[in-house]
């Protein structure tokens, strides 16, 4: 699994990125965690406001930073699919 932060690098970006460490590491699931901070890459994905969290390729939100229960939610939810 692939898990995406895309951000400029700002607090809010770096704080996200702490916080999808943490959901990865509360779900158990094996992912690589990225930090996207070109906005050729950002751009690609169709995000106009950033922070943003891209999980195996699909955008989960823009502009905000989840709840952490939310995005363990998301990364066990992949993960299924891709077992399934």
């Amino acid at each position: 699994m692939e898990i995406k932060v895309l951000g400029a690098g700002c607090a809010k970006c770096k704080r996200l990125y702490e916080e999808a460490a943490k959901a990865i590491a509360q779900s158990g699931v094996q992912a690589r965690l990225l930090n996207v901070e070109t906005l050729d890459e950002i751009q690609k994905h169709g995000v106009l406001m950033t922070p943003a969290l891209v999980i195996d390729g699909e955008v989960k939100c823009a502009g905000r930073i989840p709840k952490l229960p939310e995005m363990v939610s998301w990364i066990t939810t992949a993960a299924a699919k891709t077992e399934g």
